[in-house]
């Protein structure tokens, strides 16, 4: 039985809620959207959450990059999620889970290798979690959040908000988990091209990809996958 971290939708969004992909700004203030996260979430058994609207359950989406280039990754058959299975996404994510509440202080290779900390925030925990369950990270990253993805136009994205971070690698990222994942780099102007052709690019990434240039960094470092 699987527990996941949800908010009642009324504390995340208690004045509108936003479709698509908002960033952080005057309509919604990011310090309020994670006390929100903090001070009003809960877990619950995840079947119960799939089937309640009014609670959403929080996704840290992270789009990694590395010397001006994206991760793009392909989720394969042998994956656990067979909604996902054939679709290409720009971001790392998954439920945050009881552990990411516990004490991490006895488990510093659950967050990779180089010169990151454990981080003390919930979101960070169950970001760094998941990063380092599908990728190898060699180096030191900087975890920069950008604004929220919310799709309430059907049942899946009713129940899920996305955390949109990007992820800045100096050093080396490989994929994980090869018999579910595929990955590749490329430029923004290729992700564009490629969102506009008839590709199986999940409906969070292409949220991302129409904001994508107002939200990288500089180049940094070359990488490999």
């Amino acid at each position: 039985m699987e527990f996941v971290y949800v908010v009642p939708r009324e504390r995340l969004f208690p004045e509108f809620y936003p479709q698509g992909l908002q960033l952080f700004g005057p309509e919604l203030a990011e310090d309020q959207f994670n006390r929100a996260v903090e001070e009003f979430g809960f877990f619950v058994e995840r079947d119960y959450a799939e089937r309640t609207p009014s609670l959403k359950q929080v996704i840290p989406y992270a789009v990694v990059v590395c010397n001006g280039k994206v991760l793009l990754l392909k989720r394969l058959s042998s994956g656990g999620e067979a909604r996902l299975h054939g679709k290409l996404s720009i971001g790392v994510g998954g439920h945050i889970n009881p552990v990411d509440r516990a004490d991490q202080s006895d488990q510093p290779d659950q967050y990779g290798e180089g010169d990151n900390k454990i981080p003390e925030d919930l979101l960070a925990a169950g970001s760094y979690r998941e990063l380092n369950e599908e990728l190898w990270i060699k180096g030191s990253i900087d975890v920069s959040r950008f604004g929220v993805i919310n799709d309430d136009s059907n049942p899946v994205g009713a129940v899920h908000v996305g955390v949109l971070q990007v992820v800045s690698v100096e050093g080396s990222v490989e994929i994980r988990e090869l018999d579910q994942l595929e990955g590749q780099w490329m430029t923004p102007d290729e992700l564009q091209q490629l969102a506009e052709g008839d590709h199986n690019i999940e409906t969070w990434s292409r949220m991302v990809l129409a904001s994508l240039n107002q939200i990288l960094p500089e180049p940094i470092t070359a990488s490999s996958v």
